[in-house]
């Protein structure tokens, strides 16, 4: 018997075969997710979902427009790579004591003026839209 497949949202990928079951010859075994109920037809822009009871026709998702990706909030884009810089280049180097102790005391004042200039960043006056990175010191 041929029966009518749904992925896991419900929506129709093809049909398959129901097989006999060997217990119950006047049962049929039906595969997870699947119906004997004929779906309608659809267009290329449609789509047939099976809500477990009846069969819905819906159009396609349209896919978003490709291109440059555009922020949604350039505010957290500024702060996200402010914090990057803070995480990944700054702190953990000032929390290692043996390498922090190395450093001369000059470099340690730059280093630690690079981190507040950091911290400051969103007190700009056009931030977000015009960000003036600080200069980080070679250490």
């Amino acid at each position: 018997m041929i029966v009518y497949q749904t992925d896991e949202y419900g929506v129709f990928v093809g049909t398959t075969i129901a097989d006999q079951d060997p217990k119950d010859a006047s049962n049929k075994l039906m595969p997870a997710g699947s119906t004997d109920v004929e779906p309608p037809t659809t267009t290329d822009e449609e789509l047939a979902r099976w809500d477990g009871y009846s069969w819905t026709v819906e159009s396609l998702p349209q896919p978003k427009p490709e291109g440059p990706a555009v922020a949604e909030d350039p505010d957290q884009d500024g702060r996200d790579l402010r914090n990057h810089l803070l995480n990944q280049h700054v702190d953990p180097r000032m929390s290692n004591q043996l390498w922090w102790a190395s450093l001369s005391v000059a470099l340690q004042a730059e280093i630690e003026q690079y981190r507040f200039d950091l911290l400051d960043v969103p007190q700009q006056s056009e931030f977000p839209y015009n960000i003036t990175w600080p200069q980080e010191p070679s250490a």
